[in-house]
């Protein structure tokens, strides 16, 4: 893989391209799966797609005038760092709002992508066609929001789309993804040490360890992930901040009760804590990652059940 940094002009232009050409299918996926529901809807996304077409065809355009036919393979996983798109397109029964939340946020990332290409471009041509381009990609993403806007029954509230897409994307998923991992990876510990000794205190410091050790680790690998330049998620401390401080969080809240000195409470208690943390990481998941509840509940009870039955099992053999 290459940074961001590391590519040339010809391999920023063929990203580019290879780009367009990967949003012309998704938003030609969107319109297929919504036209039986949404006509209107999918003659929107028909048109986006043809202008993605029309992007990839200027692009192209300007590659073979600069640097010939042939045309380097290299794409969005190529790139460190660079959007990371999950295929709900795949999904036959897509939701109106999941599509354009998608659109949306894709069209504010390519954007982002052009105006950072043409900083780096020395091409004046280059620059000047990767600058009309996050133009157009902006008024896609204004599209993608007053569709929302017309569609749901009732008017969306004006705000800052921007400062809020960004808050969610440097706080708010980095931070669930840490108290999600915190709330379920501590579970085995804690409760193998609870089973094992049957001594509040040590069981708290093995929870105690087991989140701080847990948030170290969040912290680390999701500050590496990518440094934020493309994708928006922010500078890559404070993402990794957000996401260690939420995970020991996530490790803390069932490893407290043990500061009960009597045995007996502070587990009855500790369960208590840990099916509230459940509950609400299904909720979370159906907030903020469009996972519907029953799905989302399914799958952390069952993860967070298994997790705390290892840790029962151990602790008591």
């Amino acid at each position: 893989m290459k940074r961001f940094a590391e590519l040339n002009e010809r391999e920023i232009l063929a990203l580019a391209i290879s780009n367009e050409d990967e949003d012309n299918r998704i938003y030609r996926s969107f319109a297929d799966a919504l036209r039986a529901s949404y006509p209107d809807t999918a003659h929107m996304y028909d048109k986006m797609a043809e202008e993605e077409i029309g992007h990839h065809d200027m692009l192209l355009d300007l590659y073979r005038k600069k640097f010939g036919d042939f045309l380097p393979l290299i794409r969005r996983q190529n790139v460190k760092g660079f959007v990371e798109r999950r295929p709900i397109w795949l999904n036959r029964a897509l939701g109106l709002d999941a599509a354009r939340k998608f659109a949306e946020q894709m069209e504010y990332e390519t954007a982002r992508f052009y105006r950072r290409a043409a900083q780096a471009a020395q091409d004046d041509a280059v620059r000047g066609l990767l600058t009309r381009l996050a133009d157009a990609e902006d008024s896609h993403g204004k599209l993608a929001r007053e569709l929302g806007e017309k569609i749901t029954p009732k008017a969306r509230a004006v705000e800052d789309q921007t400062a809020k897409r960004l808050f969610l994307l440097q706080y708010v998923q980095p931070g669930l993804a840490g108290l999600m991992d915190g709330s379920v990876s501590t579970l085995a510990p804690l409760f193998a040490a609870a089973f094992a000794t049957h001594n509040t205190w040590s069981t708290f410091l093995v929870g105690f360890a087991a989140a701080i050790g847990a948030g170290i680790s969040m912290a680390f690998a999701e500050a590496m992930s990518d440094d934020g330049s493309l994708t928006g998620r922010g500078a890559p401390v404070v993402r990794g901040a957000v996401t260690g401080a939420m995970t020991a969080l996530g490790g803390l809240g069932h490893a407290l009760p043990y500061l009960i000195p009597h045995f007996y409470v502070a587990t009855a208690l500790a369960f208590a804590v840990v099916a509230v943390e459940l509950a609400v990481i299904s909720w979370i998941r159906t907030r903020y990652m469009d996972t519907p509840f029953l799905r989302a509940a399914f799958q952390v009870v069952v993860g967070g059940i298994l997790v705390f039955a290892v840790g029962i099992l151990i602790g008591s053999s």
